[in-house]
């Protein structure tokens, strides 16, 4: 299910909120009174737009003993903070090429407690009581988990990708901020080398919770529990409306049994809209040379799925009729991957050919729709990926090391569903790829068909494109600011289902949401600028973020969306993050949308709260076999 963005439930990030524009308020009433000088001294005037400038105003705001000034001493972070990089723009391995095939005689492995300490910076250490505290509450990841994630051990020949492979793996876990794999030089001989590995863990502890007129939520979570990895979340609202006054959803998650890369998931959700049990097994194409990949996994699904169909049109404030489906579906399917040859001696080719087959039965035992019936469906594809990865920073973090996936996939499916109602065969293509240069920012492109045939026709076909693209880092002291632009299109054809596409929040519009406004093709364009601001409100950094959004959407076959008058919306708002916590980014933005549906209770402006990240990596890793997604 989506998660939509929620109203603004948070009363002490308003208060901060007006602290802080208090505090850019104050700055030009401080600068009015010249510092004291030397007789005959010539002194320029303050410039109030200087980043430099401002941060001194704060300061000497914060050593006034009036109450403004001690709150803002508590509040703000006016310090040099200790910035875990600048990081090169490097493709990974090339620095350790030199040791490859080399015996790995011995790995230390140096692991950080969440508050305090850098990777980066070996003297830096916890400098206040609530560090200190954070760490003695915090359990530290176990050794053995660590050793589960990386790619070789004592004894091992150190093959090509392996140290860098297993430091892009370490740090894509959920539990670390960030790692470092290293090989110790002064120690290394030319047959032998010892790897130190330093890691950075967050407070994996959280919880959150909202009060409001229509219900209470608390939400907890442990996303690694007793320093082994394992990840509990749960959440449960309750005070609710009828027809179900609660609801709760939980998940327990095992990620790399004993070394497998295999991971486990327990899932249970239970709402008035939608009810699902689950367990699945996975074991992905996590590294370049991976071999073999597959996955196995069982659910039993209650829905209550909108019927647009028979919506009155003469009446859209009435509610949406909805029909029951119940269903159950298994899923099974294994992949295998052949590696190219490679010239060079010191490098692997990470070129890979990959086929892979896929078994699923879906079996509906109430409800129907117009494209859904039961049956059993195989599915087998043939592709070819090229994946390398670089460093960069102030992506989708403030400050931490984020891997940038670059190269080319290319896949092709095929298959055949059994099925209820009627046979008919499946065809899909994909192809993306993902380009970085320092100075150009990266670019990511990607095309996908798919379609059914059924009586020598195509049917219930979609073509889908997407098009990503982010500026280089800009600088201006300790100042940081970059640009996206993202493009989506998806366009259905000779599908049943008219209604299946909408343009609500990251679907289309930031802080859009209407349940009439929905169609058959639609284009989708957004633009977001980021300003990362050195200042640290308890621990949250602080970026502004605008935004500029346009949809356009057509509910009619062989019509272009571009010909419909677009949908936009408009906004500006702060972004919070503590790199140290397992909380979501927190974002506040007030967003304008001249355009609504014509549905009472409609407002032009808005302000709204979403810890949901809108932009993310296409990874381009070959997955199981899919059937092209209509959204």
């Amino acid at each position: 299910m989506k998660t939509a963005s929620t109203s603004f439930r948070y009363p002490r990030l308003l208060l901060l909120l007006a602290m802080a524009c208090w505090c850019t308020c104050f700055t030009a009433v401080a600068q009015e009174t010249p510092p004291v000088s030397k007789p005959d001294s010539v002194q320029a005037p303050a410039d109030t737009t200087n980043p430099k400038s401002f941060l001194q105003s704060l300061k000497r705001i914060s050593q006034k003993k009036t109450l403004f000034g001690r709150a803002v001493k508590a509040l703000v972070v006016l310090k040099p903070r200790r910035v875990d990089g600048p990081i090169e723009n490097e493709l990974l391995p090339q620095a350790h090429e030199k040791h490859n095939y080399k015996v790995v005689r011995s790995i230390y492995f140096k692991r950080l407690d969440a508050f305090g300490y850098s990777i980066h910076d070996t003297l830096a250490l916890p400098d206040n009581a609530f560090e200190r505290l954070g760490n003695a509450l915090h359990m530290r990841t176990k050794q053995g988990l660590l050793r589960n994630q990386i790619l070789f051990k004592e004894g091992d020949l150190l093959e090509p990708l392996a140290l860098s492979e297993s430091e892009r793996l370490l740090r894509q876990t959920a539990y670390l901020l960030d790692a470092r794999v290293l090989v110790n030089d002064s120690t290394s001989t030319r047959d032998s080398v010892d790897i130190v590995i330093i890691t950075k863990d967050v407070f994996s502890i959280s919880g959150s919770g909202s009060a409001s007129t229509s219900g209470t939520r608390l939400a907890l979570r442990d996303i690694n529990f007793m320093g082994v990895g394992h990840q509990i979340r749960t959440s449960y609202r309750f005070g609710l409306s009828e027809p179900q006054s609660w609801q709760f959803s939980g998940s327990y998650f095992i990620q790399n049994i004993s070394n497998t890369f295999i991971s486990a998931e327990l899932l249970y959700q239970n709402t008035h809209y939608y009810k699902q049990q689950s367990i699945s097994f996975r074991r992905d194409f996590f590294a370049t040379n991976t071999r073999y990949a597959g996955g196995a996994s069982a659910g039993w699904y209650q829905t209550l799925q909108p019927n647009y169909y028979e919506e009155d049109p003469q009446q859209p404030d009435q509610p949406i009729p909805h029909t029951p489906l119940d269903y159950n579906i298994q899923d099974f399917w294994i992949g295998r991957s052949f590696g190219l040859k490679s010239y060079d001696l010191a490098q692997e080719n990470p070129s890979r050919l990959i086929t892979a087959a896929r078994f699923m039965n879906i079996k509906y035992t109430q409800g129907s729709l117009p494209t859904m019936q039961s049956a059993r469906l195989y599915l087998t594809s043939f592709g070819y990926s090229f994946r390398r990865y670089y460093k960069d920073q102030y992506l989708f973090g403030f400050g931490r090391t984020e891997d940038i996936p670059a190269g080319n996939l290319l896949a092709i499916t095929a298959g055949f569903e059994d099925g209820a109602l009627k046979n008919r065969l499946y065809l899909g293509v994909k192809g993306a790829f993902g380009k970085y240069q320092p100075s150009f920012g990266y670019l990511y492109g990607g095309l996908e068909y798919g379609s059914y045939r059924h009586n020598n026709s195509w049917e219930q076909g979609v073509l889908t494109s997407e098009a990503l693209y982010f500026t280089p880092l800009y600088r201006l002291r300790n100042w940081r600011w970059r640009h996206f632009l993202w493009n989506r299109t998806a366009i259905g054809m000779r599908r049943p289902d008219l209604f299946a596409l909408d343009i609500d929040q990251e679907d289309g519009i930031r802080g859009f949401s209407s349940a009439t406004v929905r169609g058959y093709r639609k284009f989708v364009l957004n633009y977001e600028t980021n300003l990362f601001t050195p200042l640290s409100l308890l621990g949250f950094r602080l970026a502004l973020v605008g935004f500029a959004d346009a949809a356009w959407l057509t509910s009619t076959q062989n019509k272009s969306p571009l010909k419909e008058k677009p949908y936009t919306g408009f906004g500006l708002g702060l972004r919070f993050r503590n790199e140290y916590f397992t909380f979501n980014t927190i974002q506040i933005l007030l967003g304008y949308y001249p355009r609504l549906p014509e549905v009472n209770g409609q407002q032009d402006f808005k302000i709204f709260q979403t810890t949901r990240q809108y932009y993310d990596f296409n990874d381009l890793r070959f997955t199981q076999p899919l059937i092209s997604e209509f959204r």
